[in-house]
């Protein structure tokens, strides 16, 4: 039996963004491998480091609560000259649930994929736009696992 073919760093942005738009966390934290470290550095209230599959599973526990839809658009992923980094841009269509309210916000990351998984990324996404279409509900989301 020949061995499974390894995913690009193409594609696995794009399992990613599909991940989440169908809220499937589990999913979206076997892309990454066990010591991955994600960054945040627009998060709210302060930037945030996540070190391994295990912390980034906990905030995804966390988003699993969120009132809130994410739709990926305008998906451009740009591939470099280190054949492990990828860039995408692209905008998420995103609707609270318990209100109906309707946004969009612009993203940019910065992944480095190794032997098909997330090793490292830079997620620069517009966490006060999401804040604000929360409204109250962003300072529960502060307080809670999510921001440890």
């Amino acid at each position: 039996m020949p061995p499974a073919k390894r995913l690009s760093p193409r594609h696995v942005v794009e399992r990613q963004l599909a991940a989440i738009a169908q809220r499937d966390w589990a999913g979206m934290a076997a892309l990454y491998a066990a010591d991955a470290v994600v960054e945040l550095p627009f998060n709210l209230p302060a930037p945030l480091r996540l070190e391994g599959r295990q912390q980034l599973e906990a905030r995804n526990a966390a988003a699993r609560q969120l009132p809130l839809e994410l739709r990926p658009a305008n998906v451009v992923v740009h591939e470099t000259t280190d054949p492990e980094v990828v860039v995408a841009e692209f905008d998420y269509h995103a609707r609270v649930t318990t209100t109906g309210r309707t946004f969009s916000v612009p993203n940019v990351i910065i992944m480095r994929v190794r032997d098909g998984k997330i090793v490292a990324s830079r997620d620069y996404h517009h966490h006060a736009a999401i804040d604000d279409a929360l409204g109250e509900l962003a300072e529960l989301i502060r307080s809670g696992p999510a921001s440890t």
